[in-house]
């Protein structure tokens, strides 16, 4: 599938100035909208809960409600459910994450049959076409991950651990296939090594051991702040934690740091805020035109790569739940 971006600085301008010119009166306005959130990330995350932050701030300044919801743990049963809920509530909107699109499928098309306008954020570039969303907002997972392979593959990488903390999740398989086929095109070679999202002291004891169990292991990419922690712990146990080259998804204030202090090369930077704001934004507006930018393609937040050079520059941001 071809696959049509829209910048998201201009997006955000443009959806700024909309927002600018059709803000809500003080007699209420439009604060008898509501916008559902369902992803399957929980709000007190460290990823999930900038998103959170962007798509309430999106209704503080367009003066709709916004919901957000997710199931306690990783759990596409729950979080159909939640989904159906949502849907049966009648809500003005509904923006979902799909990071498993046979499972959540049915949810989502129902919600759509039911005349309930939605749209994807984060996972789910690859189906949300095929299950009537209006438009997507993330990054493409095979892309990012590709482009983590390259960039460690210059760094001089033979082989490297890919750390999926999520097994499930489609998106992150994506990244883990973009980024060993981007090794494997430099001559390099990549490892899936799955580890609990549950069990923080578990995935350090599993990334550690599969350091030592082969010391041609010289590169690692982890998919989200969930495993940096132990990774970073693990690392630190390795005698050769200095030696391996360290990269990974998403922003905390802990993963800047660690950029910045050159513990680790790279972090990849969808700009999750606007995951979180822009969707409601969208929808806002098409409820009130209706109409799209960029004719309901993926409107692309990322990737982005935070090195050193950058870190700096973006650590209050984070600290203060924009990044």
């Amino acid at each position: 599938m071809t696959v049509h971006r829209v910048s998201p600085v201009l997006l955000a301008s443009a959806a700024l100035a909309a927002a600018c010119s059709s803000s809500p009166d003080p007699d209420g306005g439009r604060t008898d909208q509501r916008i559902v959130v369902v992803t399957h990330g929980q709000s007190s995350d460290p990823f999930w809960s900038i998103v959170a932050n962007g798509a309430r701030a999106a209704g503080r300044d367009l003066g709709v409600r916004v919901e957000y919801q997710a199931p306690l743990r990783f759990d596409m049963v729950e979080m159909s459910q939640l989904i159906e809920a949502a849907t049966a509530s009648r809500p003005a909107g509904l923006v979902v994450s799909i990071p498993d699109g046979d499972a959540l499928g049915p949810a989502i098309r129902a919600a759509v049959a039911a005349g309930v306008p939605v749209i994807s954020i984060n996972s789910g570039d690859d189906v949300y076409r095929d299950l009537g969303v209006l438009a997507h907002v993330g990054q493409s997972e095979y892309d990012a991950g590709f482009g983590a392979g390259e960039r460690l593959a210059l760094d001089g990488v033979r082989l490297a651990l890919c750390i999926n903390h999520e097994v499930g999740n489609l998106g992150l398989d994506r990244r883990c296939a973009g980024f060993a086929d981007a090794l494997a095109a430099a001559g390099a070679a990549a490892r899936v090594l799955t580890v609990s999202l549950a069990d923080p002291e578990d995935t350090q004891q599993r990334i550690a051991a599969a350091l030592a169990g082969d010391s041609a292991i010289d590169g690692m990419l982890t998919l989200g702040p969930n495993a940096t922690e132990p990774a970073l712990a693990a690392l630190a146990q390795s005698p050769r934690g200095e030696r391996v080259a360290w990269a990974t998804f998403d922003l905390t204030p802990r993963v800047l740091e660690a950029v910045r202090d050159g513990r680790m090369r790279f972090a990849i930077d969808q700009q999750q805020y606007l995951q979180g704001w822009l969707p409601v934004a969208l929808l806002v507006k098409y409820l009130e035109t209706g109409a799209l930018p960029g004719g309901g393609h993926v409107i692309a937040t990322g990737p982005g790569f935070v090195t050193r050079a950058n870190a700096a520059a973006v650590i209050d941001l984070a600290r203060r739940g924009l990044r």
